[in-house]
């Protein structure tokens, strides 16, 4: 996007984007004892995976696609939390790790209204 296009109000690709950035810079300074390093590698790919489904939710085929990737999307969210908060970070990095929980919450909470939404 150029300086001179606004961005939208509300993007939730550019949000679980940003997300996944910050969890791949949070993994990166995490300690390198074995749990970290294999917990990182799950966070990583769940992280990831929220935007990557929200991707696919966009240009879904139908509205059963739609929401299946919504879904998995939620369930991805769900499963950053958890490896989240088995991450042992160092005490400067607790902070990012509490508003990592906090935005992947958000993520599940939104995606969770969404399929909501979709059974009306």
């Amino acid at each position: 996007m150029d300086e001179t296009q606004k961005p939208k109000a509300y993007d939730l690709g550019e949000r679980t984007f940003l997300f996944a950035k910050r969890v791949l810079a949070y993994v990166n300074k995490l300690s390198r004892i074995v749990t970290n390093i294999e917990i990182g590698r799950q966070l990583v790919r769940s992280a990831g995976s929220i935007g990557a489904n929200y991707i696919e939710a966009e240009e879904a085929l139908s509205r059963k696609d739609f929401v299946m990737r919504i879904k998995i999307s939620r369930k991805e969210a769900k499963e950053s939390i958890y490896w989240l908060r088995l991450s042992a970070p160092e005490e400067e990095q607790i902070k990012e790790k509490e508003e990592l929980l906090q935005e992947a919450t958000e993520l599940m909470k939104i995606f969770g209204s969404i399929v909501e939404k979709c059974k009306k």
